[in-house]
């Protein structure tokens, strides 16, 4: 550097001015974005007698640099945003409840004792849950009241709301209230839905209650299990867009039947929760036809991806899959479905590499079962309820309303003139 440009640089430090270089290395720019600046109206410049570059004032650079900085977390914390939690892991394509292997977990317990784990790190063997009757007989008179061809969400959500509505002590956010809530609101969800055989369960185990809600057909022990362990599974899988809508519900406050309300109204998606009755639909068209071939060209041809294949967390196969194929293989009834199912993989495989998810392996059981295309979606809200009650327990151990991330405004920039309501539109 020469002695002429140390001289300029000296100057600008002892009127407290930045020269461009100064202020390039404050806002973590190039020299010529500092220009940008400028001409953009972010930043004055002037220059000094005899000085042939500009300077700047360093309260309005410090200023710009922390606008910049705001805006750049509002971006990161959009698409980058990160909750610490102890519920579930998912690592080299395996996943696990607070460190235990969530598929053995689930081969080897209950659904009601997984719950259990979720929620207290605890095992109860042998754990039940039962509806208490004023709530669930709230729930069944809203969920009757509805139009005949409401879905399965329609009905959980507008069971949950029911169910609220009868608890005076829903606001109650201690963990011990919260757990006893989670402890009947899942199985009054499941008593408000609309039984299909006529002597159905209303004891025991949740998935024998469960089975009489979604089928005609009188169950084996084989297909039982495979139903209870499905819900076993499928109930947390880590920050799911129901799972956080439920976060951000308890972040707020919400009561443990609000915060599940929100996450069924996420849950409704095609892309979510719903996905497995598109599946169920394809196979029994595959059924119906004989083969997977056309089925998989017409679902290509109209530019989808082949529904129950491929997963966005897992490169292999899906863990919970492959748990419930073990299963299904020995349902008496399953035979068709799991062929039509290979079927699929195998003429998918010819044209990309995607494993079968957990969709397609629980569109098997339903397929098979005699059980209508969305019954898939009640299992997996009903199943991912005790999830979401797991999530909003650690919530509401967290700063209150921290789940509030910065937009990045993008519109216009104040000041602007009131609209002419002469330019409206039919004046």
């Amino acid at each position: 550097m020469t002695d002429q440009g140390a001289g300029r640089r000296t100057s600008a430090r002892e009127d407290g001015r930045l020269s461009t270089k100064e202020a390039a290395e404050v806002l973590g720019v190039k020299p010529e974005t500092v220009y940008a600046y400028v001409s953009r109206g972010q930043l004055g410049s002037r220059r000094g007698p005899g000085a042939r570059g500009s300077t700047f004032d360093p309260r309005e650079v410090q200023a710009l640099a922390r606008r910049n900085r705001r805006e750049r977390a509002a971006v990161t914390g959009a698409d980058e945003l990160s909750v610490r939690t102890r519920i579930t892991l998912i690592e080299k394509d395996r996943y696990y409840f607070r460190g235990v292997d969530a598929a053995e977990l689930a081969l080897r317990h209950t659904y009601e004792e997984v719950a259990e784990w979720l929620w207290t790190g605890t095992l109860r063997p042998g754990v039940h849950f039962t509806p208490p009757p004023e709530p669930a007989g709230a729930a069944r008179l809203a969920v009757r009241a509805l139009p005949e061809h409401c879905g399965p969400t329609d009905r959980l959500r507008v069971a949950a709301i029911a169910a609220a509505a009868a608890d005076p002590l829903r606001f109650d956010l201690s963990e011990e209230a919260v757990i006893g809530t989670a402890r009947t609101l899942i199985p009054t969800l499941v008593a408000a839905l609309p039984p299909v055989q006529p002597t159905h369960r209303d004891g025991g185990p949740l998935a024998g209650r469960l089975w009489g809600r979604l089928s005609g057909r009188q169950p084996d022990e084989a297909s039982l299990h495979a139903l209870d362990t499905a819900l076993a599974l499928l109930v947390d899988h880590d920050l799911a867009a129901s799972t956080l809508a439920v976060r951000v519900a308890a972040s707020a406050r919400a009561h443990p039947y609000a915060a599940v309300s929100a996450g069924l109204g996420v849950l409704e998606g095609p892309l979510h929760g719903a996905a497995s009755g598109l599946v169920h639909r394809m196979l029994l068209e595959v059924l119906d036809r004989g083969t997977a071939a056309p089925v998989v060209a017409a679902e290509l041809r109209a530019g989808r991806r082949v529904p129950g294949l491929g997963h966005r967390v897992y490169q292999g196969e899906d863990p919970r899959a492959k748990a419930l194929f073990g299963l299904l293989e020995t349902m008496p009834k399953a035979g068709p479905a799991l062929a039509a199912a290979r079927d699929v993989v195998v003429t998918a495989a010819r044209h990309t590499d995607l494993h079968a998810n957990v969709d397609l392996a629980l569109a098997v059981l339903t397929a098979s079962s005699g059980m209508a295309a969305e019954a898939g979606e009640t299992i997996f809200a009903v199943a991912r309820t005790a999830g979401w009650i797991a999530h909003a327990l650690e919530e509401y151990e967290e700063r209150p309303m921290r789940m509030r991330p910065v937009g990045q405004y993008v519109g216009e920039r104040p000041p602007r003139h009131l609209p002419d309501v002469s330019d409206l539109p039919g004046e």
